[in-house]
């Protein structure tokens, strides 16, 4: 989604007085920008707490600043500088995490991002931006343009099927109707999931929707979730997110707080590293069972529970 993501920057940036810093990092894709807007594209170097708080200095004085790097470079690194000088200040500087999840693969742990949106979300005023799909970008990037709060942007790759004509942008999109359960996945695994799932009969296939906004207050649950909720009385939660802090907790506690009992909950979610080894984005969703054929098999298993 990195090189898409550019192309609207350009062409945001281009009208506006906007500044966008980066880590030393998004060589062989950033260069559009960079030779767009000149001086107003800043590389910070490998000093990520300092460019965070440049950011929020910026931000302070009415400027409207992204800022750029690998997913854990980006709010992991320089957590302390977001909580402080970002968050504690409601200052609306736009993080941007590239290459979520397991996406760096064999790179290994140290440059995953499994638990960025949970943590991110326990702060002041701070809001979360997934896209699913390439597509989504153009109405994302100029959302985040007017955001008047803290802001991650997390991307991925672009995992659409191809032939797919994909809803309007909202935060919530229903991908798929079905009579089966519901599934409600968070970002781009919803690429793969959807291409096995649109082969099924609507009959016994899965209900499938997407959320790419968070947390949850920001962005209510809509009715016609619920209503699915209501028909099928299953629900499965798939994310690639450790479960600590991820959508699937936040929405057992929306549940519990509706009053809404179920007779099944499922959350797949990021498991680590069960191995003990590094691989492919692949490789590491399949051994946390987030891959397509694993996925299909766990809404399969939960349709034929008494």
């Amino acid at each position: 989604m990195r090189g898409v993501a550019c192309k609207h920057w350009v062409k945001l940036f281009r009208n506006t007085s906007s500044v966008f810093m980066t880590g030393d990092l998004g060589f062989q894709a950033l260069e559009p920008l960079r030779d767009a807007i000149g001086e107003r594209f800043i590389n910070a170097g490998v000093a990520e707490q300092n460019m965070v708080s440049v950011a929020a200095g910026l931000a302070s004085r009415g400027m409207d600043v992204w800022v750029y790097s690998i997913a854990p470079f980006c709010y992991a690194r320089p957590f302390e500088q977001i909580r402080n000088d970002i968050c504690l200040h409601g200052l609306p500087v736009k993080l941007v995490g590239n290459g979520g999840g397991y996406a760096y693969g064999a790179m290994g742990a140290s440059h995953h991002a499994l638990e960025d949106y949970g943590t991110l979300l326990g702060l002041q005023s701070m809001h979360v931006f997934v896209p699913a799909f390439a597509a989504d970008l153009a109405d994302v990037i100029p959302k985040l343009a007017q955001f008047a709060h803290p802001a991650y942007l997390r991307l991925g790759r672009c995992e659409r099927p191809e032939g797919y004509d994909l809803p309007a942008y909202e935060p919530w999109r229903k991908l798929l109707a079905g009579d089966g359960p519901v599934v409600v996945v968070v970002g781009p695994l919803a690429g793969g999931l959807l291409a096995e799932l649109r082969e099924l009969d609507p009959a016994s296939r899965p209900e499938l929707w997407v959320l790419s906004e968070l947390p949850l207050e920001a962005n209510p649950v809509p009715l016609a979730f619920v209503e699915g909720l209501e028909r099928a009385q299953q629900l499965c939660v798939v994310e690639e997110h450790v479960a600590q802090g991820g959508i699937g907790q936040m929405l057992a506690h929306w549940l519990l707080q509706q009053g809404l009992a179920l007779d099944a909950f499922e959350h797949v979610f990021a498991q680590g590293y069960p191995s003990g080894e590094y691989g492919s984005q692949q490789f590491h969703r399949r051994e946390c069972g987030l891959d397509p054929q694993s996925l299909c098999k766990r809404i399969e298993a939960l349709q034929q529970r008494p």
